[in-house]
């Protein structure tokens, strides 16, 4: 970097810009096309992953956003403005970069990597210091902790986390990321990726995020654009869409004959989704709730305790003889709360071993999903279809 440079427009805190490509291409000077003419926008504070095989042009095109490769054709716009001709040093200030294999710089502390961007830009010895501990701190990083160690002394997740915060570090409003997750264990890139969704929340960056895993696509993205060879985009779209309706048979070869599976994380629990079984509570004498089976035919009933929160259940053979519901209920401990996602829905069921599991609001039920209603849920997530009945609480 020219430390030399002026300063890049300043971007408002916190703010994030669109980015725009318009008939932008790379042609090699042996006439290999690495990406066709792009016509695509990534919108304000949003996630888009660029994903397909290998060669398709999906690192091509983010580094021309940048400008570390220079397009042979077409015009990019950030935030309206037209930066196809300006100083690429300047530019690069404006977005934060993360790679692969963090970059950092191996004889500097994780304070001085995190810093480097503000203190090429002026900024002051206490508003940088400031800033490295507070982003350190926002991707879980102890200051007191890490900020001076090097980064051979950190674990792969910690120098990823650290390399996210170096890219945040002058708060730049576009982020640029290049398979960062890919060289650490399926564990810590589980936990990475679920600290930069929560990350993501709380900064809203427009982020252009390059992979080859369409798992990793369909979790962190609000928008995929599926390339293919010679940089040309298949689909772009919605994960759920994308999932549901796939564009082209490359598309659906590429996310995969398991995309109903995948769709399940991108579903969330709606309403209409739950069926209401009997319920019962815990002090009901098990006449009255032998009772409550009977009338609507159920194999079984939700108990909540006397502050009308999740307890247990009672099938009916065990609503027999004399006693309280609490005497023969059964501990539930299949649920989710309501912001979840089908496909975590279907993991606890299973994991529970559970013919059913419940939906909370908070401490509140709501009622159930079967296995039944979730495949109706699904179904009617693709093709818009009008709910049906599962009945699966019959007998």
């Amino acid at each position: 970097m020219d430390a030399t440079a002026p300063p890049p427009p300043p971007a408002p805190p916190g703010g994030a810009e669109e980015i725009r490509l318009e008939g932008v291409s790379k042609v090699y000077d042996d006439g290999t096309v690495g990406v066709a003419e792009l016509d695509l926008t990534f919108a304000a504070g949003e996630l888009t992953v660029l994903v397909g095989p290998s060669g398709c042009g999906k690192t091509t095109t983010m580094k021309m956003i940048n400008r570390i490769i220079e397009p042979t054709t077409g015009r990019l716009l950030l935030g309206g403005e037209d930066v196809t001709g300006v100083d690429p040093v300047r530019l690069r200030r404006r977005i934060g970069y993360v790679i692969q294999n963090v970059g950092l710089f191996p004889h500097q502390t994780v304070r001085a990597n995190v810093g480097t961007v503000p203190r090429l830009l002026g900024w002051d010895r206490a508003r940088t210091r400031e800033r490295v501990e507070e982003l350190l701190a926002l991707v879980g990083l102890d200051p007191a902790v890490h900020a001076d160690r090097y980064p051979h002394q950190l674990s792969g997740g910690q120098r990823q986390r650290a390399g996210v915060a170096r890219a945040l570090a002058a708060d730049p409003p576009v982020l640029l990321m290049d398979e960062p997750f890919s060289a650490v264990d399926p564990v810590v890139r589980e936990r990475l990726q679920s600290e930069f969704l929560r990350l993501q929340r709380a900064v809203r960056k427009t982020i252009v995020f390059v992979t080859h895993d369409i798992e990793e696509a369909v979790r962190l993205g609000d928008r995929i654009a599926v390339m293919s060879a010679g940089g040309r985009v298949e689909q772009f779209a919605t994960p759920a869409d994308l999932l549901g309706r796939p564009a082209t048979d490359f598309v659906a070869d590429f996310v995969g004959a398991d995309r109903g599976l995948k769709r399940l994380a991108v579903t969330p629990i709606d309403a209409t989704d739950l069926e209401q079984p009997p319920v019962v509570h815990v002090d009901d004498g098990l006449a009255d709730a032998r009772s409550a089976l009977q009338r609507v035919g159920a194999r079984w009933a939700v108990v909540l305790d006397d502050r009308d929160q999740l307890h247990g259940w009672l099938s009916a053979e065990r609503a027999t003889g004399p006693g309280t519901v609490r005497d023969s209920c059964r501990r539930m401990e299949a649920w989710v709360p309501v912001d979840a996602s089908l496909k975590t829905a279907f993991a606890t069921m299973l994991q529970q071993e559970a013919g059913w599991v419940a939906v909370l609001d908070g401490d509140r039920f709501l009622g159930v999903l079967t296995p039944e209603s979730l495949h109706a849920a699904l179904r009617r997530s693709v093709e818009g279809s009008v709910p049906e009945t599962a009945g699966a609480l019959r007998a």
